[in-house]
């Protein structure tokens, strides 16, 4: 049998993984869809078509995916959960395949599929009880349509997706305790120096610097007018390129590596 990986290992682990752990798997990806149902739902009444739809999807498939890639490897809470989990009949390789395949593709397809089932049948409702005779239908149809996976709403949120979930993966190895907790602290305090130090050369470089976004722009005020340096379109796809796919791939591999060496 293969060490490193074997299908019928691997399915029963995956298994295992799943329905061992029903409240913090399953329970919380439900939670998870509840809460963005509400959040849809709420915005709706208050805010309107747009808050509703971009706010509901960015708060629970980011912050969703953040909670469940926290509990994922969860079972470094206790010393015993996590002797017992190390200890099992799998690869560190089927363990982090569990892990990622549970955030990065099964939550995922259940959120995308949950997220459109509600949207849709939201905008039906409005559609539907419109006034056909009303001078102004056809407007107000046009005016609320279903939510586009395509947008660039959707393609900054995975972005920001796959990073996030790799910290609170590599968090959840490192922190035993209260991970995602730890895991968001460092998190934050990181963005932070990285702003200041981005901040700290902008004003080295430029006079009368407002707000310097790091790896984005820096705006410049002159006199009660303000100006935008951006990056040159070489230098902004490459830090495109950065953090799409070279950040959360130096976060995910480094929660492989982590779970090796926890099992040594």
């Amino acid at each position: 049998m293969n060490d490193t990986f074997n299908l019928s290992r691997f399915g029963f682990l995956l298994k295992k993984s799943i329905l061992e752990r029903p409240i913090q798997i399953i329970g919380l990806t439900f939670l998870i869809l509840g809460f963005t149902f509400f959040i849809y739902s709420a915005f709706l009444y208050f805010a309107g078509w747009g808050p509703a739809q971009n706010l509901s999807f960015i708060w629970g498939y980011i912050g969703g995916g953040i909670f469940l890639s926290s509990a994922v490897f969860g079972y470094f809470n206790t010393n015993a959960s996590g002797s017992a989990y190390l200890t099992l009949p799998a690869s560190a390789l089927e363990k982090w395949l569990c892990g990622a395949l549970i955030t990065g593709a099964f939550f995922c397809l259940i959120f995308f599929g949950f997220y459109r089932l509600i949207d849709t049948a939201f905008v039906t409702a409005y559609h539907n009880g419109l006034d056909r005779n009303s001078p102004l239908y056809q407007k107000m149809y046009n005016a609320v349509h279903i939510f586009p996976f395509e947008g660039n709403i959707v393609r900054q949120s995975t972005i920001m997706f796959v990073n996030f979930t790799g910290i609170m993966l590599v968090g959840s190895l490192y922190f035993n305790k209260v991970a995602v907790v730890k895991a968001a602290i460092v998190a934050c305090v990181l963005m932070g120096v990285i702003y200041l130090l981005n901040l700290t050369i902008a004003n080295i470089l430029f006079a009368n610097v407002d707000i310097a976004f790091p790896f984005n722009n820096i705006l410049i005020k002159v006199g009660k007018e303000a100006g935008s340096i951006e990056l040159t379109p070489i230098a902004s796809n490459f830090v495109d390129i950065c953090f799409q796919y070279i950040l959360p791939s130096i976060l995910w591999i480094t929660a492989y590596i982590r779970l090796r060496e926890k099992e040594i």
